[in-house]
């Protein structure tokens, strides 16, 4: 409204310079495009973005699946464990133990294995995640996760045009100020030396 206010004010006021009005529209654009451009953006970010990682947690349920492993041994904690113990990714994982596993195709595997277990046991079971080929991989993503992602990718860039529509404005208005300056010292120079001497422009 203030930026609405300021056109109008400009409009026949006689102290109007040509640097006051384009502030004032340049001020009107920018709240328009905050409101209009910005959540336009950032709707169309966070559509984009949810189709592309729906599509990816799609391909990750056809090709990943879950099986049984089973303890062999527990192993002591490093300082870095494999990720997505037991499908769960939302825990941190307390132990380490070697087990085997078999992979959707038949085959036959064994590595180590980061739980939620902190005294695995031989004979423990525990469900995992693994790809076509056996490998352990990451449980798929899930439909509140790439939610929540598209909701953070909308909001984000909503919120980056916003941002850079602001810089936009204030390097406008800067620019603005600069030319007003220019303006004043040159009008200054030609005034100034006569300021104030009687019978200055008669």
């Amino acid at each position: 409204m203030r930026a609405a206010a300021g056109v109008w004010r400009w409009r026949h006021n006689p102290l109007r310079r040509g640097t006051d009005l384009a502030e004032a529209w340049v001020a009107l654009v920018a709240v328009l495009l905050i409101a209009v451009a910005a959540p336009l953006v950032g709707w169309l970010c966070g559509s984009l973005t949810g189709s592309a990682l729906q599509d990816a947690a799609r391909i990750q349920r056809r090709h990943r699946h879950t099986t049984t492993a089973t303890v062999v041994r527990p192993l002591p904690e490093p300082s870095v464990v494999p990720a997505n113990p037991d499908g769960i990714s939302d825990a941190l994982p307390r132990g380490r133990a070697a087990a085997v596993w078999t992979g959707v195709d038949g085959s036959r595997h064994s590595g180590a294995l980061s739980t939620f277990k902190a005294d695995n046991r031989p004979g423990d079971r525990l469900r995992v995640w693994t790809d076509d080929s056996g490998h352990l991989v990451n449980r798929p993503m899930k439909p509140r996760t790439v939610r929540a992602r598209a909701v953070l990718a909308g909001f984000g860039s909503a919120a980056a045009t916003a941002g850079l529509i602001v810089a936009g404005r204030r390097l406008v208005v800067w620019r603005l100020i600069q030319r007003r300056y220019v303006r004043l010292d040159r009008a200054w120079s030609e005034a100034g030396p006569d300021w104030g001497r009687t019978g200055t422009g008669s």
